[in-house]
Parts: structure tokens; C-alpha cells; sequence
């Protein structure tokens, strides 16, 4: 297949990549490469990329339409898979028009690219932040996602709705993927679990919100993207004898997948399996709960298990222990 990603730095969009260029497709990448965080570490990722056949790299912003319209205009894809986005919860309260240009504005970009350009299947990234104050876990595709608590949320689940409109007024299938708690070599520097070790390493104390009665549901990266791998060859179809959902559609070839690992982590465990990996303990600073944030985290995918026979299952002792391996020879400590 020839597909379009978009995020191509990024570290999902990086790990797909190489997964879909192995399996032997063409992949014309672009991204941003804005400074959100350390840029170098999206270069280093890059320069994994630049030797593979099969792939082509393109620096662009998909704000802006002009570049979008171009790129669509001269290029054709089978597939196109959007991971580009203004990601973090917690910097979606200091600067939501960041938000509105890469998430709502960007994401309008590719719908429209993706109609004119005749798309084969547009596979974009959601978030599993969208279920904001739902209490009820594991949470489900099936369920109202009605009341996000971060601009970030409610961004994700518009780009939901937008990318519904599209498929029904065009017939464009789309698929939707709620990721979960994301992790794993080459990782973003602003998630808990990277700069946990910097910290750890570094003797720093690390904040602990809501007095550690947090969990989440943590996705190991390889089980990510085989998910995603699988999703892009699974074309979705209008069902008419679909109940109301946010998961499916009467009327359009949509659907919305969960991925994580089915199981929630107390993040005290968390941290005790990064000690161990570590060789090190962590200092503590309990703090109270973060606005914006929420208690626990849990997937159901029975949904994407029956449409592409995976459900990921990498336990965290084994993820994290690859994680820290990969940091500590990368940042070579």
C-alpha cells in the first residue's frame, strides 16, 4: 500500500513506520517537527528512517491549508493514517489555541485532503482521554463521551465527529483509534513514565498527583501498532442495523476501536517496577489531583479483537524494563 502518515517524527508515528515499511509498503511521512519538545529526539528518530526503502520524509505543518491543499493535490494515496496532533493533556489549559490550529484545523485539513484526493481508508489517532468524567470501566466505544475535562479531549473527540460527517456525506471510510496510555522506547519526553526516570536518575523528587490513587491502563508501543497495522487493511462498513453509538454508524462506513492492555495499573506500581528497572528508589512528592485529569483508565477492546483477531497484552514489567534499556543507552547514564 501506499500510505500517508502524518506525525512521522513522532514516537507512535516513528515505530509505524518501520512496521509498515518491513511488511512492504511505501510511506511518504511528514510532520511539523515543532518544539513542543526536544526536537533532536524527533530527528534521531528520522534519522532511523532515512536509510529504509520505501520511505520519504516531508517537513510540513497541516495548519496550513495551503501546504495541506498542495500535498493531497500532487500525491495519491491508498491509505492515511493521522497521528499529527498538539498532544498533552495538561498544556491544553496553558495553550488551547495550539489545540485549535494542529487538532481542529489540521485534522479539517486532511478530511478535506482525503476527499479530494480519493483516499482509500483514513485511520486516525483519537484518544482514550475522551471519556473524560465517565465513571463505568472498562470504558467502552459503546458509551456516551459526552463530558471531556481537558481542551485536549474535547479536540480528539471532535476531530470523532468531524471524521463521521466526512465518511457520511462522501462515503469515506474512517476509522477512529482511542489509544491508551502510550509507552515504550523512543517515547515523548513529556509523559510520566520518561520523565519519572530522569528524575529517579537524577535523585529529583517526582510529583505524585491525587496522592498516588491514580491508574492507568499503560499500552506497550509494539502492541500499539500492530493494532493500527491491522486496522488499516480492515475497511469499515455502514452498518443500518447499528444501535445509536459513538462507536458505529447506521449511515457511514465509521467505526472507533479502543487500544490498550484491558487492565488497569495502580501508578504506585507503576513507579515500583521502574525502581526495579532502575536499580534505584524514587522520591516521592505527593500533591493533589491535577485539573484536567482523571482517576483510572481501563479498555475494553472486544470490539477490536473481533474485527482484527489482536488484543494487546505486553505486561509492564516487560515493556518497562525495554524502555529503560533503550533510555539508558540512548541518554547514555
Amino acid at each position: 500500500m501506499r500510505i500517508l502518515l502524518t506525525g512521522a517524527a513522532g514516537f507512535i508515528g516513528h515505530h509505524l513506520s518501520r512496521r509498515l515499511l518491513g511488511q512492504g509498503d511505501e510511506v511518504l511521512g511528514v510532520d511539523s517537527l515543532n518544539d513542543y519538545y526536544d526536537v533532536s529526539l524527533k530527528r534521531a528518530r528520522l534519522e532511523r528512517m532515512q536509510d529504509q526503502p520505501g520511505f520519504r520524509f516531508e517537513k510540513l505543518d497541516l495548519a496550513d491549508r495551503r501546504a495541506a491543499t498542495a500535498l493531497f493535490a500532487r500525491e495519491r494515496f491508498d491509505a492515511v493514517v493521522h497521528l499529527a496532533a498538539q498532544a498533552g493533556v495538561r498544556h491544553s489549559l496553558a495553550d488551547p489555541l495550539a489545540y485549535v490550529d494542529a487538532n481542529l484545523a489540521g485534522f479539517a485539513h486532511v478530511l478535506e485532503g482525503c476527499r479530494r484526493g480519493d483516499a482509500g481508508h483514513l485511520v486516525f489517532a483519537s484518544s482514550s482521554s475522551v471519556y473524560g468524567a465517565n465513571h463505568r470501566t472498562p470504558f467502552s466505544e459503546h458509551d456516551a463521551v459526552d463530558h471531556p475535562v481537558s481542551f485536549y479531549a474535547a479536540t480528539k473527540r471532535a476531530d470523532e465527529l468531524m471524521a463521521h460527517v466526512y465518511s457520511h456525506l462522501y462515503g469515506m471510510p474512517a476509522t477512529g483509534l482511542r489509544f491508551f496510555t502510550v509507552y515504550g522506547p523512543w517515547g515523548r519526553p513529556d509523559m510520566a513514565y520518561f520523565s519519572f526516570t530522569a528524575k529517579i536518575l537524577a535523585g529529583t523528587p517526582l510529583q505524585i498527583f491525587n496522592g498516588g490513587e491514580m491508574e492507568r491502563d499503560f499500552t506497550y508501543i509494539d502492541d500499539i501498532v500492530e493494532g493500527v497495522a491491522r486496522v488499516i487493511r480492515e475497511l469499515p462498513v455502514a452498518d443500518p442495523q447499528a444501535p445509536p453509538s459513538p462507536a458505529t454508524s447506521p449511515l457511514a462506513p465509521f467505526r472507533i476501536y479502543n487500544i490498550g492492555n484491558n487492565r488497569s495499573v495502580r501508578l504506585l506500581r507503576f513507579i515500583e517496577v521502574l525502581e526495579q528497572c532502575l536499580g534505584k528508589k524514587a522520591v516521592l512528592e505527593m500533591r493533589p489531583m491535577q485539573p484536567g485529569d482523571v482517576v483510572r483508565t481501563c479498555a475494553d477492546v472486544r470490539d477490536l479483537e473481533r474485527a482484527v483477531g489482536f488484543r494487546p497484552d505486553t505486561p509492564i514489567e516487560t515493556g518497562l524494563a525495554r524502555f529503560v534499556e533503550w533510555y539508558r543507552g540512548y541518554y547514555r547514564v
